[in-house]
């Protein structure tokens, strides 16, 4: 079994092409690849098939969180995935989009120009962005609101600051993994944790992701969080995002109803595996 590994601004993802639907990947197997000492190491696990009966879409997304949880959608993910089928699917991954299906729905992969020898330049139709409500019961003191949004997958993104977006850093004192496993453990089904401030003209944020922990980046978040932040009155469109792993760009359109993001996707390298020698 071949694998590629790609990251989208730091936050890095096993890719399996599999033409012919021989390789299932179980939550098991998913834990095992992405261990971070004892595996090769990764966020998540990507395995692309065929596609069959979803429309235009050539290529089925299947995703796996770092524990082996599923995982309906990642913005960074399909970018990553969206550069090895450029590289090494002949006929599905040649052209200026690519149809993906995925457990949100269809997304639009829009292949950009090279940013360099390993990087592309990548754009994603992440269809909607639905702010569902307010999310009051995690926030006080320096978290002065939030709201619940989903994107194909559940978010909850919490403003650090006063009310009305002040500019200034992320308070390093605020525990996100502490408060991403309260809310994990409260939600059903869990979510994904954002701390979002004011970086004119855009927005920074932080990012726990449910089934991995702490990211260097979320694109779903981004997404997201670039919604919440226009409901709020604090940016205009398009809003650049800055997160510890790089910057990306979301583009929320009308009333957030046809987001695209917008970043890189880097190539690592590639791995064989095979039957273990010692048995």
């Amino acid at each position: 079994m071949r694998l590629t590994k790609h990251h989208g601004l730091g936050n890095d993802f096993l890719v399996l092409l599999d033409p012919d639907a021989s390789h299932p990947l179980d939550s098991q197997v998913a834990r095992a690849l992405c261990a971070r000492r004892t595996g090769i190491g990764a966020d998540g696990v990507i395995r692309a098939t065929p596609a069959t009966g979803e429309g235009p879409a050539r290529v089925r997304m299947e995703l796996r969180n770092a524990d082996g949880s599923p995982a309906e959608m990642s913005g960074n993910g399909i970018r990553c995935l969206g550069q090895a089928l450029v590289l090494g699917w002949p006929g599905v991954g040649e052209g200026d989009d690519v149809v993906i299906a995925t457990d949100a729905g269809l997304r639009t992969v829009s292949v950009g120009e090279a940013l360099g020898p390993a990087t592309l330049d990548l754009s994603v139709a992440m269809g909607p962005a639905t702010v569902e409500g307010d999310a009051p019961e995690w926030t006080g003191g320096p978290l002065t609101r939030g709201l619940r949004v989903d994107t194909g997958n559940p978010h909850i993104v919490l403003e650090v600051g006063p009310g009305g977006g002040g500019p200034g850093p992320l308070p390093d004192e605020i525990d996100l993994v502490a408060l991403g496993e309260a809310v994990n453990a409260k939600v059903p089904g869990g979510a994904n944790v954002h701390l979002l401030t004011v970086a004119a003209p855009g927005i920074a944020i932080r990012s726990y992701e449910r089934g991995v922990g702490l990211t260097q980046a979320c694109g779903t978040g981004a997404c997201a969080s670039a919604a919440a932040a226009r409901s709020w009155g604090l940016v205009d469109d398009p809003v650049p995002v800055a997160m510890p792993g790089g910057d990306a760009v979301v583009t929320l359109g009308l009333d957030a109803r046809d987001v695209v993001l917008r970043g890189p996707a880097t190539y690592v390298g590639a791995v064989e595996l095979g039957e273990s020698p010692w048995r």
